[in-house]
């Protein structure tokens, strides 16, 4: 018998084997549950990067990496110059690992080629560090590079293939599948990651982010990553199909969240904290909560970029009060242009200068046909809080006057989206404490009750739900039972198979709602299977276990009673 011990609380996953659905539906809009819910960032975050101590070396590492390695918990990497993982090979890092770049060394950064993986599953207590070599108090912005990751998913260029900008051109930048893409292809597992001090200047404009995606496919992990004090970007996705959940940009100097390149997969659970004093330099480009371009030219190349992005919390650069000074380069919550067709849904986007741009006549084209209630099509933008931007700047439209700049705050009202000044009283009480970099609390306040709604039909086909009439299912895998049951702080589950699956195992609540991710692809033996399950986070009430395969799905009714 195998026997495993798991926890309600210990594993989190993003969901997306088996054809499972991704987002969570929850009851708020934002980022974060309101109290006494904790935060997701609890644990493993670093709000005070540039005074973190930090181990020195105990390795050092360049050129490329060609067979399978691994890095050991207590180990310090220094990473000298760009540190390819090519030839197919895996790079584990395990908990607790610090990788410093070498900022004397020209593009330190780790970039893993199509067909490589890199394994660095953290956990909140010992999470994996990406940082500068640099003492602490003498860090900046673009000390090193950063994380590249690159795969095999679809991007919309011609030819299927691109090179990542900013390094040299080689079948070792190369991303896309060209013309056997593989949407489900597996670049690996970040988990429980810090990227800090990122975004070497390989050339003119050419930084790299925190962390790049280029063509990275769905079977690869993302999840508690948070990117800060990067010289460009935080995240970026060219084209691919990954999903992602829990991420945080902050404190970044450009984009925190960018897309193109026929970007399609799912993200949920964002942070974005901004700076007053950190901006691109305007000349060059201006600095977005969201950017989101088709491509570079905004043709319509196929497939269009039309990612989910589903509760983000952004706190901007205003901080409190729109008369307060920002650098030049900071414009907007979220500019959708070049021919986009993302989708964002019950977020919070607060203290910029301007809300949202719909940008040029193709965007706004795509805005329109997404305003039909049902449409999977074009630009959404619904069911979202706008506020404290500056005076009249909610939504930003261009000079040129068309019928929709005309009816801009239609379309805005009309897709259940809310707009609150600055000079409002509940302004001031929608974030509990959003203001305090390194004691921040961005869960929702008390008297804030603005509400989500995952019904739109783009959301709704991908938002993971069992219903609100939740019964149980037999014989779809093989023998399930729960021992005890009722239980209090624990307990047994007894899965017996007729052969060896994998399987994802889910806590619902009785209205439906996934209250804990127990595991993803957990792998079961042919014959009988235990599991210790810790229900200690749970209060008393009625819940109910999904274990789900390839083969069908058994629900478990569970009774908690302390």
């Amino acid at each position: 018998m195998k026997k495993i011990l798991l926890s309600v609380i210990a594993v989190a996953a993003t969901l997306s084997s088996f054809g499972q659905a991704f987002f969570t539906q929850t009851s708020y809009r934002g980022a974060f549950a309101p109290s006494p819910t904790a935060m997701w960032s609890n644990g493993w975050t670093q709000w005070d990067p540039q005074n973190a101590v930090y181990p020195a070396p105990t390795a050092s590492v360049s050129g490329t990496i060609t067979a399978n390695t691994t890095w050991s918990a207590g180990t310090t990497v220094l990473l000298q110059g760009p540190v390819y993982v090519s030839n197919n090979a895996i790079l584990t890092i395990q908990p607790g690992v610090v990788v410093r770049g070498a900022k004397g060394v020209a593009g330190s950064a780790l970039i893993v080629t199509k067909g490589a993986q890199l394994m660095a599953a953290g956990t909140s207590s010992a999470p994996i560090v990406f940082t500068s070599d640099q003492n602490a108090n003498s860090r900046g912005v673009g000390d090193w590079g950063g994380v590249i990751l690159l795969g095999k998913a679809t991007i919309n260029y011609t030819t299927g293939v691109n090179n990542i900008e900013g390094l040299p051109v080689s079948p070792e930048s190369q991303y896309g599948g060209g013309g056997t893409p593989n949407d489900n292809d597996n670049s690996g597992t970040l988990s429980y990651v810090r990227i800090e001090w990122g975004g070497y200047v390989y050339g003119t404009n050419q930084e790299i982010n925190g962390l790049t995606m280029g063509g990275v496919g769905r079977g690869t992990t993302l999840d508690h990553i948070q990117v800060s004090f990067t010289n460009d970007d935080g995240f970026e996705w060219f084209g691919g199909t990954v999903n992602a959940k829990y991420l945080i940009s902050y404190r970044n100097l450009d984009d925190d969240f960018d897309t193109d390149n026929g970007y399609s997969g799912n993200v949920q659970f964002g942070l974005i904290v901004r700076d007053p004093n950190i901006a691109d330099n305007p000349a060059v480009s201006t600095s977005e909560g969201f950017e989101s371009d088709n491509d570079a030219g905004g043709t319509i190349a196929s497939p269009l970029t039309s990612g989910i992005f589903s509760n983000v919390t952004l706190v901007g650069p205003y901080r409190g009060a729109n008369t307060n000074t920002v650098a030049a380069g900071y414009r907007r919550s979220a500019r959708l242009r070049r021919n986009t067709n993302l989708k964002i849904y019950n977020s919070i986007f607060m203290d910029t200068p301007r809300g949202i741009h719909i940008d040029g006549s193709a965007a706004e084209n795509n805005a329109t046909a997404g305003t039909p209630s049902g449409a999977t099509a074009g630009i959404k933008f619904k069911n979202n809080t706008v506020a404290g931007t500056a005076n009249g700047r909610t939504c930003e439209t261009n000079t040129t006057v068309t019928a929709f700049t005309q009816s801009v705050i239609t379309w805005f009202i009309s897709n259940g989206n809310d707009s609150i000044p600055n000079s409002s009283p509940s302004f001031s009480t929608i974030l509990i404490a959003p203001y305090s970099y390194t004691a921040g609390d961005y869960r929702p306040h008390a008297s804030y009750t603005a509400t989500p709604n995952f019904t739109d039909a783009p959301i709704a086909a991908n938002t993971q739900t069992i219903g609100t009439s939740i019964k149980e299912v037999k014989k779809q895998i093989g023998y399930v039972l729960l021992f005890p049951n009722p239980s209090a702080d624990q307990t047994s589950l007894y899965i017996t198979t007729a052969q060896a699956t994998a399987v994802n195992i889910h806590v619902f609540d009785v209205t439906g709602k996934i209250v804990s991710v127990v595991a993803k692809d957990l792998k079961l033996e042919e014959g009988t299977n235990e599991f210790n399950i810790s229900t200690t986070e749970l209060t008393s009430g009625v819940y109910f276990v999904s274990i789900e395969s390839g083969a069908g799905r058994e629900v478990v009714k569970l009774i908690i009673n302390k």
